[in-house]
């Protein structure tokens, strides 16, 4: 029996990333985790013991559990002041924990977070987002996916498709050193307040998004057009003096930290494309912003 404790326990990261991936927040990524804790742990020992596999029990009620709240999610998000954005995620090795692990430490940061792919992740149905992100993203059978959505194996295989569909007409993919250098440029031109720079950098049909979840003071809407982001930027530059800005991996991706007397308050990440940045995701909500409290 301690051997499948420990492999219980030992789950808890892949469940982690599994359920990030599926809700893109952190905090309810783990909440989520614990649900599924507490369930196994709330079985007969009979019944526990009649189970092969606790990892592949474990997956398929925390799976579930986020099916569900994706579905009560988007009535959430009707309400939300604003645009919503996943909450983003510091690189471990740039921040050191201030006491405890922090489940956004256990998060694998690898293409499968990259804001742009979770903002698509976003427009799937919650079938489509947990076939695709089990099937393709961890290589589940469909016969467990089946499970864990209540259909047909071919059905499920149909919803993974239609999802795989929609990541591949909005992936623009670019070289992570070749993204870096560009958000290097944009820091330099937003620092010096150079509109005409900027200009230069955005692409002609970019777009920004901002979250502030109402909490905190941004635009509503999406920002159309390279030239009004970045008079955008400057505006902001002028009304918020003091603000330092930081090179930082994003969700494993280059992207900028605003900091404001050592407090983070502006996480943004970007898409580049041909040299040129596309999207601007930015999170200024600070209940997603408290895995970047800890800076190192």
């Amino acid at each position: 029996m301690e051997a499948k404790t420990a492999e219980i326990v030992g789950e808890r990261r892949q469940l982690l990333n599994v359920a990030y991936r599926l809700l893109g927040s952190v905090s309810e990524a783990e909440d989520s985790v614990q649900d599924a804790y507490a369930r196994w742990y709330g079985l007969p020992r009979s019944r526990q013991e009649e189970i092969l596999s606790p990892g592949a029990w474990l997956t398929t009620v925390t799976s579930r559990i986020c099916l569900d709240l994706l579905g009560s999610a988007r009535a959430r998000r009707e309400r939300y002041v604003g645009a919503w954005l996943p909450e983003p995620l510091p690189d471990r090795t740039e921040w050191e924990p201030a006491g405890g692990a922090d489940p956004a430490d256990q998060i694998v940061l690898d293409e499968s977070v990259a804001m742009a792919f979770l903002v698509v992740l976003e427009s799937m149905t919650p079938a489509e987002r947990v076939a695709f992100v089990l099937h393709d993203v961890f290589r589940y059978p469909f016969a467990e996916i089946a499970e864990v959505l209540g259909r047909t194996r071919a059905a499920c295989k149909q919803l993974a498709a239609s999802a795989r569909r929609r990541v591949s007409a909005a992936h623009t993919p670019m070289t992570t050193t070749g993204q870096a250098d560009v958000v290097r440029s944009v820091k330099e031109a937003w620092e010096s307040k150079d509109i005409a720079a900027l200009v230069g950098l955005l692409d002609p049909a970019a777009v920004m998004t901002a979250d502030g979840g109402g909490m905190v003071g941004t635009v509503l809407r999406p920002v159309e057009g390279g030239a009004r982001i970045a008079q955008y930027m400057v505006a902001i530059s002028d009304k918020a003096p003091g603000l330092e800005l930081l090179e930082r991996s994003v969700n494993g991706k280059p992207g900028l930290v605003a900091q404001r007397h050592g407090v983070v308050a502006t996480v943004a990440s970007f898409e580049v494309s041909d040299g040129r940045v596309t999207r601007i995701w930015v999170v200024r909500n600070p209940e997603k912003l408290r895995p970047w409290e800890r800076a190192g």
